[in-house]
C-alpha cells in the first residue's frame, strides 16, 4: 500500500464495501438460486455480467481478467438457460436494496441523500473506452430508492477502477494470474485466500511464478525484486490516473466530503463483520 495513498485510491477505499456487500450478504447468493442459479459462483459471474447481455466463455473470461478462465467457463454462458440477464440483473439489485436496509448503519441515515448525490455526480465524470463493465452498469436505469442509487452509484465507480486496473494490467505486460502473483508478493494478500477464490490451479500457479522469475519481477522466494516492486506501483499509480476522472469531476472537496460520508459507513461494515479484510478484492477498512 502506498503510504501516501491518491484521492483516487482513497475515494475507492471509501465506498468500496459498500458495493461489496453483494458478494458478502446472503440476499445476492438466495436471489440468485431463486431465479435458477445454481452455484455460489455462477451467481457471482451472472450477476455481475448480466447489464453486458448473455456473454459466453470467451467474452467471460475477458471481462472477469483476474479469475481462472475454467473457472468462468463452468458460470458462463450455462446460467442464461436457467435465467435471461434481465431477470438476474433485477432479483440482484432487489436482494442488494435488502441487504443494505439490514446492514446499513442507523446513523447513515440522514446523510445517505447527500452522499449519493455526490457518488453519482462523480460517476458522470466516468469514461467507458475499454470498460465493459462499468460501462453496461451506468446503463442501468436509476433506482428510486436511495439504497438502490447508492449501490448502483458505488458499483459503476468500483467498475469503472476495475476496467481501469485491467488495462494497467495488461500494458504493464502481465496476465490476470500474473498480477495476482505479483498482488500476493506485496503481503496484502495471501496466496491462499487468492488461489481459492480466482480458481488458479497449482501448475498454472507455479508456471505464472517460473515467468515472473524469469523476468525477474520476482525472486525464488516468489517475493518482489526491485523491478517486480516498481512494476507494481507502476500498476497502481497507473490504475490511479485512469480513475481519475470521477475525482476531477467532483473537485478535491467534493470527493473529501464524499470520503468522509461514506468512509464510517464501510468502517461500520467491517467492523461488523459483514465484509471481512482481508479479501480477495483487496479493499482495507477505510
Amino acid at each position: 500500500m502506498d503510504p501516501s495513498p491518491t484521492l483516487a485510491r482513497r475515494f475507492w477505499e471509501a465506498i468500496e464495501p459498500i458495493h461489496a456487500v453483494a458478494y458478502f450478504t446472503p440476499e445476492p447468493a438466495q436471489a440468485a438460486e431463486t431465479v435458477g442459479l445454481t452455484g455460489w459462483w455462477t451467481g457471482y459471474f451472472a450477476g455481475r455480467a448480466a447489464p453486458v447481455g448473455p456473454v459466453g466463455e470467451a467474452a467471460g473470461a475477458a471481462l472477469f481478467f483476474a479469475f481462472a478462465p475454467a473457472k468462468v467457463a463452468r458460470a458462463l454462458p450455462a446460467a442464461w438457460q436457467s435465467a435471461d440477464p434481465a431477470k438476474v440483473l433485477d432479483s440482484r439489485l432487489a436482494a442488494v436494496r435488502t441487504a443494505l436496509g439490514r446492514v446499513l448503519p442507523p446513523t447513515a441515515s440522514g446523510s445517505l441523500r447527500r452522499l449519493v448525490d455526490l457518488l453519482e455526480r462523480a460517476a458522470e465524470g466516468c469514461a467507458y473506452e475499454g470498460r465493459a463493465l462499468a460501462a453496461a452498469w451506468s446503463r442501468v436505469p436509476r433506482p428510486a430508492d436511495v439504497a438502490g442509487r447508492l449501490w448502483l452509484a458505488t458499483t459503476i465507480l468500483r467498475e469503472h477502477r476495475g476496467d481501469g486496473h485491467v488495462v494497467a494490467v495488461v500494458h504493464g505486460g502481465l496476465t490476470g494470474l500474473e498480477a495476482s502473483l505479483t498482488h500476493v508478493a506485496t503481503g496484502n494478500v495471501s496466496r491462499e485466500l487468492i488461489q481459492r477464490s480466482r480458481g488458479w490451479i497449482d501448475a498454472e500457479w507455479e508456471e505464472a511464478r517460473r515467468r515472473l522469475v524469469a523476468r525477474g519481477l520476482l525472486d525464488r522466494h516468489s517475493r518482489l525484486t526491485r523491478t517486480g516492486g516498481v512494476l507494481r506501483r507502476e500498476i497502481e499509480n497507473a490504475t490511479d490516473r485512469l480513475a481519475a476522472g470521477p475525482v476531477v469531476t467532483l473537485g478535491e472537496t467534493g470527493v473529501e466530503e464524499a470520503i468522509r460520508l461514506a468512509a464510517p459507513i464501510s468502517r461500520h461494515l467491517v467492523d461488523t463483520n459483514v465484509i471481512p479484510v482481508p479479501n480477495p478484492i483487496g479493499a482495507p477498512r477505510p
